[in-house]
């Protein structure tokens, strides 16, 4: 390592990357920051090279790879998704070093579960390693699917390698530095929190609500409005668009405005499954990397690169990720699906949903068609008896319930959970007020 430190003060190219390092020269303290990073001197060579490369070509800002919602070890309608998940990060690598990024943004949902399988844990260590192999620093924070205790565990060593974690939610969310031509680009992680994590640290605040916790957890963040600040957090806010994939709360109680977001040049977001922007460009879900369900087959996944150049100017654009399978909608007779004529050109192996429009049910038709389509996920019909089904004796059903059984249906259809007794005992107020107002 003394060698190659040696060797790139007294070579010419130095002066190609100074700017990376501290915007103006190379010092000491530079050094030691890059080769704690770098864990032998074909680490550090290959950061050098990576540097080099964007300094030759003229780029001299900060760019990120901003990825969320991974959901390592998810399975969708019981199909495992681990083979899926792992050709796709294998891709988001080769783009990464492609793109020669800064840094990867990881906000929320790293897992599908807060006690992931052995192999998610597995999968998501290799992608881990392979980025701090490559010198490319990881800023990660832990959604709602996952244990915040379990994702903040060794945060300190791994810090040492440029993969940074969030740590369980003390009321301290502290930076991490960046530099560029620019200046200073300070990450601030900010966990999934709750309302009463957030009142547990503030006790003397008064935080009722989701929004209410996210203001006062920023509030309490050291910014410097004269430096470039990147906020990782993974929240929902208000205007944004969701999937069926996703976990909602009834009447939209975890709703956080934008505005809570002004003090950041970028907001990188997990939580939600569709790319968007909410408010300003610059407060942004990247969405999953792969389809989680078929309210997301018109979507095309990819991934957000944003690039910092001076404050206050930020590019942003994506990038398409291609999925080992794909998730369709098919739709059509018995005959027309079975037909070769119907399926020859496309990948029969793709994750699939058929809606059958015949008449009569076809019998054992699920395992029929997936001797054609393996992967067949669901199998529907819509049909006039279908329709008259759903029209009439749904309509029958809903006047004969209230306005209480009704609510619960729907809590618990959005929930997988029946209300409590102290919800249901809300509810039934709530709905005694309206009646008498109405």
């Amino acid at each position: 390592m003394e060698n190659i430190r040696k060797s790139f003060h007294s070579k010419p190219e130095a002066s190609v990357i100074n700017y990376r390092l501290t915007g103006e020269r190379v010092n000491e303290d530079s050094w030691e920051s890059l080769l704690i990073r770098c864990s032998d001197e074909a680490d550090l060579s290959k950061v050098i090279t990576n540097w080099g490369r964007r300094a030759e070509n003229g780029e001299k800002f900060m760019k990120f790879i901003h990825l969320s919602d991974l959901h390592i070890g998810k399975r969708v309608n019981e199909f495992s998704m681990l083979e899926d998940q792992k050709y796709i990060l294998a891709q988001i690598l080769e783009l990464v070093e492609r793109e020669r990024a800064d840094g990867v943004i990881l906000a929320g949902d790293l897992y599908d579960k807060p006690v992931p399988p052995a192999e998610a844990v597995r999968v998501l260590d290799v992608f881990l390693t392979r980025l701090a192999e490559m010198g490319v620093p990881v800023f990660a924070v832990s959604g709602n699917h996952d244990s915040a205790e379990r994702v903040a565990f060794g945060a300190q060593l791994f810090s040492s390698r440029g993969v940074y974690l969030s740590p369980v939610y003390d009321g301290k969310v502290e930076s991490i530095s960046l530099t560029d031509c620019f200046g200073e680009v300070r990450v601030y992680l900010l966990p999934f929190v709750k309302p009463a994590a957030v009142r547990h640290v503030f006790e003397s605040e008064e935080i009722d609500s989701y929004e209410d916790a996210v203001r006062t957890a920023v509030e309490h963040m050291e910014i410097d409005p004269s430096v470039r600040n990147v906020l990782v957090a993974h929240q929902f806010v208000t205007g944004a668009a969701r999937c069926e994939s996703e976990e909602i709360l009834v009447g939209g109680l975890d709703n956080v405005d934008a505005a809570v977001f002004d003090g950041f040049d970028y907001v990188a977001l997990g939580h939600l499954h569709s790319p968007q922007h909410v408010g300003r460009e610059t407060v942004r879900y990247c969405g999953t990397p792969l389809k989680y369900s078929f309210s997301e087959a018109e979507q095309e996944k990819s991934v957000t690169v944003a690039e910092l150049k001076k404050k206050g100017d930020v590019e942003i654009r994506r990038i398409p990720l291609k999925p080992l399978r794909d998730m369709r909608r098919i739709r059509g007779t018995y005959m027309e699906v079975t037909d070769r004529a119907f399926y020859q050109d496309t990948n029969t192996e793709d994750y699939v949903q058929i809606t059958l429009t015949d008449e009569e049910d076809v019998p054992d038709g699920l395992q029929k068609l997936r001797v054609i389509y393996p992967n067949l996920m669901r199998l529907e019909y819509d049909n006039r008896r279908t329709r008259e089904s759903g029209n009439v004796s749904g309509a029958c059903e809903v006047e004969q319930k209230s306005e209480l059984e009704l609510f619960g249906e729907f809590y618990e259809l959005q929930n997988n959970q029946a209300m409590s007794e102290k919800q249901e005992a809300f509810v039934r107020e709530l709905i005694r007020k309206v009646q008498e107002r109405g």
